[in-house]
């Protein structure tokens, strides 16, 4: 089968589309024929080994050879004892365990896989695991955003930002969105209420307060984003460097505790079992996916450095032809 690999950490170059072996689907495991793969943060993290948090199954060198991990396809086989899915059926996943999704065929745990939400395109379906996940419990879960409150959700161009600002509006909140200068009538777009340029402006010293933050590209210090919280207010870090996380884990629990104000790392659970709300809400057409580019399998690399370059507004998708 054709896949496109990386044996070292590096920039979009390292990689190549090669002939491999198809996977054999083990004990509890089904063989995917993959239709589809959304490009995430993940993706061009565990690509480049940076941050350092990326490293963490491989140190020196990467242990999964073949990127991506939201996938949508057909069941091509299963592996003993799997008896949950049958060939033929369409599914779709979040595999970022062991990732394998830029390639023909994938090998996927039956526990990871569901089916295909009905009325939904296998580009869709892939667009929504890890972004959908993220968005709803940023928003609906730890963010617990009620009707007229202020929301911040910074990095609001890109996919889970997208997700995050439909929900945010659904739930009633007003929205800011920050990013580039290039996705702010993006941002407008999906239903952001007001926009900042994060090149032009410094949304911790602008001198407003919001009861949520959801900080998808974080570079902030804690105590510069405390400073925007208003009181009883939430950040959340989800992505961003390794200096802010670490201050938001070793100081985010008592920064704010004066005020009421609560500075944590959002832990998103993963898992297309965790979508379930965002599914629905996309079928009823309350929220929509929106596919800046599509890329074919061979370009792999062009889209993975459009995604790292900052200029993808929602979600890029990989289609496996």
């Amino acid at each position: 089968m054709k896949a496109v690999v990386y044996t070292r950490y590096g920039p979009p170059g390292v990689l190549r589309l090669m002939d491999v072996e198809t996977p054999a689907p083990g004990d509890g495991e089904v063989l995917v024929k993959v239709h589809a793969v959304s490009l995430n943060a993940s993706d061009w993290e565990t690509l480049r080994g940076k941050p350092l948090y990326s490293r963490i199954m491989g140190p020196f060198r990467p242990r999964h050879h073949i990127l991506g991990s939201d996938i949508a396809g057909q069941v091509a086989a299963a592996g003993a004892n799997a008896t949950l899915f049958q060939p033929g059926e369409q599914v779709f996943a979040d595999i970022l365990g062991h990732m394998g999704g830029f390639a023909e065929y994938a090998r996927v745990p039956q526990s990871a896989l569901a089916r295909m939400p009905a009325g939904m395109t296998y580009e869709e379906a892939a667009c929504l695991p890890q972004a959908g996940a993220i968005a709803l419990q940023g928003l609906a879960g730890k963010g617990q955003v009620r009707p007229g409150q202020k929301v911040l959700i910074n990095g609001a161009g890109g996919g889970s930002g997208m997700y995050a600002v439909q929900l945010a509006k659904l739930h009633g909140a007003e929205v800011t969105g920050v990013d580039s200068t290039e996705k702010l009538e993006f941002m407008r777009s999906v239903g952001a209420n007001h926009v900042i340029d994060y090149t032009r402006e410094d949304f911790t010293r602008n001198g407003r307060a919001y009861d949520l933050i959801l900080d998808l590209a974080a570079h902030r210090s804690a105590f510069a984003c405390k400073r925007s919280l208003a009181p009883a207010g939430r950040y959340l870090y989800v992505g961003g460097s390794m200096a802010a996380l670490f201050q938001v884990l070793l100081i985010g629990p008592l920064a704010g505790l004066s005020e009421g104000k609560k500075i944590r790392v959002l832990a998103v659970r993963l898992g297309v079992q965790h979508v379930g709300p965002i599914v629905e809400l996309c079928q009823a057409a309350k929220i929509a996916t929106v596919i800046d580019r599509r890329y074919r399998l061979s370009e792999v690399p062009e889209a993975l450095r459009y995604l790292g370059e900052g200029h993808a507004k929602g979600k890029v998708v990989v289609i496996v032809e």
